[in-house]
């Protein structure tokens, strides 16, 4: 595996982590701020320093690269397989009368089985990622692993965009399908959030959208819980996500607070939230969300045969804003854990797909630190 890196700021010319050397065929991941992804002269300057047939874009709230963290920049990271191949396929919601799981089975259709071995997604981050997962995962072979992660737009909640090859547009997924006989994949995700207050259950919901929790108006519950910090709703949201627990199931998925509506007092949240699932608030310490990106390396790296070559981090926005000055140091401590030579890239998002530790089936999570770990 050959991987060049580089990052560009504003005018500045562009900074190669690598020497720059010309690669065969390879996959070329380019995350970058919303803004400049909107931007076609800067599509071109992108496309100009890395001419080859297989970009796939992404915006984010932040861009990971080399362990360090960087706002409104360009992050590339271009692989040439050596030993593997790599096969891409898109879909828009347009075409799927805004149904995310028919894109997921539209999309898991175009790939082929044979040798697969691992599938990553990027995927338009206001979309619902919990029925994309449900789509892409009909049919699908357990021994095929799914990681990936919804896109960012800073802490807007505006819009995303992203792309294989064409200028980078809303509604749109990317999946990447990795193949291989020799090729190893390993990943984990982790959070360091703790639970406070009393358990519920969500007594009426619809999708994403929780009405009711023991019976009572949602978002009439949750202000009761954050008290005096309701007042900077619905900033204060992302501070404080839930733990989900479906019904029938012992493992929560954390889920993020996109939006209150204060009209219908609702809360609107990043994935999925059935009726009758457990449901408590959650908060965080700095050292408690960085222990868990730790966490998180240490069982992706737990019981690979070879040393990672690759590592693709996804972490949340929400993680960020908690972790204000102090962000810097969750991917500082992933790299620390890693072997020496792994080289980084990922980006900050709406959501992160992983199954959990030590399942074969996947989730959306919010609030968590996926590492995917790759070698060939």
């Amino acid at each position: 595996m050959k991987i060049i890196q580089a990052s560009k700021n504003g005018t500045e010319n562009w900074r190669y982590l690598q020497t720059k050397v010309a690669l065969v065929n390879p996959l070329v991941l380019v995350f970058a701020n919303r803004f400049i992804l909107e931007d076609e002269a800067k599509i071109k300057i992108i496309k100009e320093e890395f001419p080859y047939e297989n970009l796939v874009f992404a915006s984010t709230s932040g861009e990971i690269l080399d362990g360090s963290i960087q706002d409104n920049s360009i992050s590339i990271t271009a692989i040439e397989f050596e030993n593997s191949t790599f096969i891409i396929e898109r879909e828009n919601i347009s075409s799927f009368n805004k149904q995310t799981n028919l894109l997921g089975e539209a999309l898991l259709k175009k790939i082929p089985k044979d040798n697969l071995r691992h599938l990553f997604v990027i995927a338009d981050g206001l979309l619902d990622g919990s029925k994309l997962i449900e789509g892409l995962e009909n049919n699908l072979s357990k021994s095929i692993s799914i990681t990936g992660g919804l896109c960012g737009d800073d802490a807007r909640f505006e819009k995303t965009l992203s792309s294989y090859n064409d200028n980078p547009k809303t509604g749109e997924v990317v999946l990447i399908g990795l193949y291989g006989d020799t090729l190893e994949v390993s990943f984990a995700s982790a959070g360091g959030w703790f639970p406070f207050g009393p358990e519920r259950k969500i007594t009426r919901s619809i999708g994403n959208i929780v009405y009711e929790i023991d019976n009572k108006p949602a978002l009439e519950v949750y202000k009761n819980h954050l008290a005096h910090r309701a007042i900077s709703l619905p900033s204060a949201s992302l501070s404080f996500p839930l733990n989900v627990t479906y019904e029938g199931k012992k493992q929560a998925v954390v889920r993020t607070i996109l939006a209150v509506d204060e009209q219908n007092k609702t809360l609107i949240l990043a994935g999925d939230a059935p009726e009758n699932s457990k449901v408590q608030l959650l908060m965080a310490s700095v050292d408690a969300l960085i222990d868990g990106a730790q966490n998180a390396t240490e069982l992706a790296i737990k019981d690979r045969e070879n040393k990672a070559e690759l590592a693709l981090l996804v972490s949340c926005i929400g993680r960020k804003l908690v972790m204000n000055k102090r962000v810097g140091e969750e991917t500082e401590y992933v790299k620390e854990s890693l072997d020496e030579g792994t080289l980084i890239t990922g980006f900050y998002s709406y959501g992160q797909i992983a199954p959990f530790n030590g399942n074969d089936y996947t989730n959306l999570h919010n609030q968590t630190m996926t590492v995917t770990l790759i070698s060939e």
